[in-house]
């Protein structure tokens, strides 16, 4: 996971953080558009969207409108939304061929029913986990976004949402008010291995139960190390124990050793000894 320390959403909230200053960084700096432009063209491959067929496509946290320019140039038509006005001036300077909605995704999107063939989002989502208010709370922020955004699309449609969770316990978090909301899906891994080149895609299905895709990387990845996490909305509970402790009992190091697979860490294999109680040593 990607380390806590120097996170922008722990400096100040989004439309804080992403002052005139900032915002001028994504028009300026060719390796942050790089960046940018690759995540772009891997969250638009994840969508699997018809060949040759020019799609209505919502840009959530669109920012300087960089996603945007890379929708454009494959024929599509979008409409991006930001909490940042000085990101949204920005895009608006460089003429982004989008149209701009300023709104904070937390309270949800704005938009009819099967509005949008499909949506993609960029380093945002991670925001929802943080409460900038003492009236934010992350869980329902999050499901308020997940279950407009799941009225705004398409049946059969995709959202893919690139993000950096700090910790296993976002992962969850992020997928549990998404499958709340209707959603099924799961989390993609690019690169597992990779401490640099890992990325991580939210993959989700608005009315239908798809096949989630393979990380890239795949084929290099130790078969141990599962790059494809898919979730079913169903959560395992540990059996209360009488006269024992349920943390670290045999049931919850092995979902622990689960959580650590999904984040592409090696784990190894489960045994007959996992989780067995030794004894003292004097």
């Amino acid at each position: 996971m990607t380390s806590s320390c120097r996170r922008p959403e722990h400096t100040a909230p989004p439309d804080v953080f992403y002052n005139e200053d900032e915002a001028k960084k994504y028009s300026q700096n060719s390796r942050m558009i790089e960046i940018q432009t690759q995540m772009s063209e891997r969250a638009v491959e994840l969508l699997n969207l018809p060949e040759g067929q020019p799609c209505f496509l919502l840009d959530v946290g669109c920012g300087s409108g960089l996603s945007g320019d890379y929708l454009s140039e494959e024929g599509h038509h979008w409409v991006g939304v930001d909490i940042s006005t000085a990101m949204l001036d920005v895009a608006l300077d460089r003429e982004v061929e989008g149209d701009l909605l300023l709104g904070d995704m937390g309270q949800g999107m704005p938009f009819r029913p099967g509005t949008f063939d499909g949506c993609i989002s960029i380093s945002a989502l991670q925001w929802l986990c943080n409460a900038d208010k003492r009236t934010h709370s992350p869980p329902k922020r999050l499901y308020t976004f997940f279950s407009t955004l799941y009225s705004s699309l398409s049946r059969g449609s995709r959202a893919v949402f690139q993000l950096y969770p700090e910790n296993s316990e976002q992962v969850e978090l992020i997928t549990t008010q998404a499958m709340r909301a209707g959603f099924s899906g799961g989390m993609v891994v690019d690169y597992p291995n990779s401490s640099k080149a890992k990325k991580f895609f939210l993959c989700l299905f608005a009315g239908v139960t798809g096949v989630l895709p393979k990380g890239l990387g795949s084929e290099t990845a130790d078969k141990t190390v599962a790059n494809q996490v898919q979730y079913s909305g169903q959560r395992s509970r540990f059996k209360n124990m009488k006269g024992k402790s349920v943390k670290k009992g045999r049931d919850w190091i092995l979902e622990k050793k689960e959580r650590r697979r999904r984040q592409g860490r090696e784990v190894r294999a489960d045994t007959k000894y996992t989780g067995r109680q030794r004894r003292p040593h004097f």
